[in-house]
């Protein structure tokens, strides 16, 4: 499986479980959905997106090879790569959802929630 990574927090993923596709707040404004690979990367983004958020924080597993919308890695002003999903992300794309635990202030990884 190509696993990816999108984080979001708790509370808007719940309006968004029982449909069929997902998008995040910013969308409409920035025409893809964000996304990282790999636990150190996700953990980094993390800490630098979510600094100051205090609610829970799931992050959506997905398997690129499912994802009905295309999947283009793109260089970052970081210089990394990272996945842009460019359209709805369909549900039977994601594969789990997990929980972000901060630990000492970092966030990472935790346990399934489904």
């Amino acid at each position: 499986m190509n696993t990816i990574y999108c984080l979001v927090p708790k509370g808007y993923w719940e309006q968004w479980e029982g449909r069929e596709h997902y998008l995040p707040r910013d969308y409409e404004q920035e025409g893809f959905i964000h996304a990282t690979k790999g636990d150190d990367l996700l953990g980094k983004v993390a800490d630098r997106v979510y600094a100051e958020y205090e609610g829970e924080l799931f992050v959506l597993v997905v398997d690129e090879d499912k994802s009905a919308s295309p999947i283009k890695y793109e260089q970052a002003k970081d210089g990394l790569l990272y996945p842009h999903i460019y359209g709805p992300l369909n549900h039977d794309a994601i594969v789990d959802v997990k929980s972000m635990l901060r630990t000492n202030g970092n966030w990472g990884i935790g346990e399934s929630i489904r």
